[in-house]
């Protein structure tokens, strides 16, 4: 009985919930810590790229699929982030503590936002946030002693214990790292009392106060976890690239960061990464797509923008629960073939319709 028990008590708290979990997830663990001696420093590069924008789709996430919370501005914190390590590091401050310092700020950005947030929701939400991210750029770009305005500011590259960093390689390992124990970080956090209470105030901000959630803690608190988090991956950001500069964080890059979350999947840990994928690999394949366009389309202004946008719009219409999603069905297919029933998933789309309209 004593054996029973402690094994049931071990599945609960394992993250893996079955073998086929630990399989697949250590497989992909082997090959991301093998990437830097397989690919070529180009798709190193793009790998590193993704991983920092999964740290921040992650706080985003949290914010928005897990807490009901949207941000248009969110490329204000990723900017707080990137600006603080660029001024830290260049004043000769270790690496760790600058990317304490970054998240840090961003975190106490995000309590100020989140505070007179409180008392809107939905649309008006999101044009408040919008306007912070307008402000935050405006600072940035006025601030010239301490961000060099629009020249620009160079990040100095990074050490740790006398070890450089900035090689593609070990800066890639860094955010892998830090990449890592963010996600299992929002893992457990959603599996406390505290994620739970993110989710009873998306799914109802009634039911949830009636239940004794604290909403406006719990919305700050949301807030400062994903600024934080976005804060993290700015810095990240600010080393990879070596110099940032204001329009680098302006509005364009708040909309890529809320298609992230919304391509990926609202709701889930794995829609951060497959967002920040989604991302990173839509504008490569754009430019491979160019070539066998019209000249009088593959060369027009604003191509990238329209794609993106039509994306989103059949992900919304046809696909609400992201990349995902469709792979939650297809993997619910392969489980049920050949037993599978046409019109499963038709009426699982039906339901998301009429639970989307109430």
């Amino acid at each position: 009985m004593r054996f029973i028990f402690k094994t049931s008590y071990a599945q609960d708290i394992s993250l893996a919930k079955h073998g086929g979990h630990v399989f697949w997830y250590s497989l992909l663990g082997v090959a991301l810590i093998a990437a830097p001696w397989v690919l070529p420093e180009y798709w190193l590069a793009q790998l590193t790229f993704v991983l920092i924008y999964g740290i921040v789709g992650l706080g985003l996430m949290l914010l928005a699929g897990f807490t009901g919370q949207f941000s248009i501005g969110h490329a204000a914190f990723l900017g707080t982030g990137a600006y603080t390590q660029a001024v830290l590091a260049n004043m000769g401050m270790p690496f760790p503590l600058a990317l304490v310092a970054a998240a840090a700020l961003s975190a106490a950005v995000g309590v100020v936002v989140g505070l007179p947030a409180l008392r809107v929701k939905g649309i008006y939400l999101g044009i408040a946030t919008l306007a912070f991210g307008f402000i935050v750029e405006e600072v940035f770009a006025r601030w010239e002693s301490v961000t060099g305005g629009n020249s620009g500011l160079h990040v100095k590259s990074p050490t740790l214990f006398g070890t450089e960093l900035g090689s593609s390689e070990n800066f890639y390992l860094v955010c892998l790292i830090v990449a890592v124990l963010c996600t299992l970080a929002i893992l457990n956090l959603l599996r406390s009392p505290t994620g739970r209470a993110f989710v009873a105030i998306r799914d109802s901000e009634i039911s949830a106060q009636s239940m004794g959630i604290h909403l406006a803690r719990y919305k700050t608190l949301s807030f400062a976890i994903s600024a934080a988090l976005a804060g993290l991956g700015g810095a990240l950001y600010a080393h990879k690239l070596s110099f940032i500069s204001p329009d680098q964080f302006n509005i364009l890059q708040s909309i890529d960061l809320l298609l992230l979350v919304v391509i990926g999947g609202l709701g889930s840990v794995h829609g951060a990464f497959l967002g920040a994928i989604f991302l990173i690999a839509m504008p490569q394949l754009i430019a491979l797509g160019k070539d066998w366009l019209p000249p009088v389309i593959g060369q027009a202004p604003g191509l990238q923008g329209l794609v993106y946008g039509l994306v989103l719009i059949a992900f919304v219409l046809f696909e609400p629960l992201g990349l995902y999603g469709r792979w939650l069905k297809i993997r619910t297919w392969l489980q049920l073939f050949p037993f599978y029933r046409r019109g499963l998933f038709k009426r699982q789309k039906s339901f998301t319709k009429s639970d989307r309209l109430r």
